[in-house]
């Protein structure tokens, strides 16, 4: 690697030393990872750091490595004084930086981010073992496009304040933030912020040290705690195919997923009894309601409610599974 981009590191690596931060330094090391992974110089960095032997140099592996490992501390200990701090070869990594890494969960949220839910929140709380630098994890995770990680940041507690997301188990919120940073590994082209990969590597680590991970799609809290299903004929029979569709993305309900719920999904997919199909609109509509009672969808639903029946009596729009469910019906 350049050594104008190794001066500037350990430079940077330099400054660390005299604020004696662990979550500082945590946030440089992620964004130096990002940065040298872009350019494909992470082996060549290593190697480097490795044959230069100065403290800087060896602080700066040791933050990379706890962030690739997190729940290891593979540093030096001293005591919480040890080290020269500065720069010049010699010397032992100062105590705090075995602090690296080490943190508590304290607590979980998860929540919209938009009145119409296309992208949530996943947030996780997060102490030092000396009680210091409490911080928070905010991952925003986007809806229609599956699901993957678009955006994160650490913040303090207080950005919390005024977004109104809802507690929630810190290793259930843990293991969606995993999902969805492993899908947009898998997706080619996502569009994430450009800031994204910079916090990747601390948030991955952070997520990662929750204990009690659930991974593969946890359910989600919103369709259990909904109450006000109308008392009609077929209502139930309805709210289980809106659960059906909404799946493992309640949260996400706009003027356009409605409209793809009530003309195209079930014409396609949905074989309901009669009653079901009448009682759909006031269905959809209490789910509205629950979900937040935004207008726009609202007026969305008194728009394409009135065309559903004759929707599903059309046998054109129904797909193969549902051409083939329909031939194994009892006469």
């Amino acid at each position: 690697m350049s050594t104008t981009a190794f001066d500037t590191a350990i430079t940077q690596a330099r400054d660390l030393l005299r604020w004696r931060s662990p979550l500082r330094t945590e946030l440089w090391a992620a964004r130096l990872m990002a940065e040298l992974e872009e350019a494909g110089e992470a082996e060549a960095f290593a190697r480097r750091a490795a044959e230069d032997g100065r403290l800087e140099a060896r602080l700066a592996v040791a933050a990379m490595a706890v962030l690739d490992r997190p729940g290891e501390a593979p540093v030096e200990d001293s005591g919480e004084g040890g080290g020269d701090g500065g720069g010049g070869g010699g010397g032992e990594l100062p105590g705090w930086v075995r602090r690296m890494g080490r943190v508590t969960c304290e607590g979980a949220w998860y929540g919209k981010a938009d009145p119409y839910g296309e992208q949530v929140l996943a947030v996780l709380a997060f102490r030092y073992e000396n009680g210091k630098e409490p911080h928070i994890l905010v991952t925003g995770i986007d809806q229609p496009h599956g699901g993957l990680a678009v955006d994160a940041l650490v913040e303090e507690l207080k950005f919390l304040d005024d977004l109104g997301l809802r507690e929630a188990e810190p290793g259930v919120v843990a293991g969606r933030i995993l999902d969805a940073f492993e899908l947009g590994d898998r997706l080619m082209g996502a569009e994430v912020a450009e800031t994204l990969p910079a916090i990747r590597p601390l948030a991955v680590a952070r997520a990662r040290s929750v204990p009690g991970l659930v991974r593969g799609g946890a359910p989600d809290g919103a369709m259990a705690a909904f109450q006000d299903l109308p008392d009609l004929p077929g209502a139930e029979e309805a709210f289980g195919k809106l659960t059906e569709f909404v799946g493992d993305r309640p949260l996400w309900w706009s003027p356009g997923r409605v409209r793809q719920f009530l003309t195209s999904w079930l014409p396609r997919e949905a074989i309901l009894s009669q009653e079901a199909i009448e009682a759909m609109p006031e269905v959809v509509r209490a789910w509205t309601r629950h979900c937040g009672d935004q207008p726009a969808v609202l007026r969305q639903i008194d728009e394409d409610a009135p065309r559903l029946p004759a929707l599903m009596a059309d046998d054109s729009l129904a797909g193969l599974g549902k051409r083939l469910a329909q031939q194994n019906l009892p006469e």
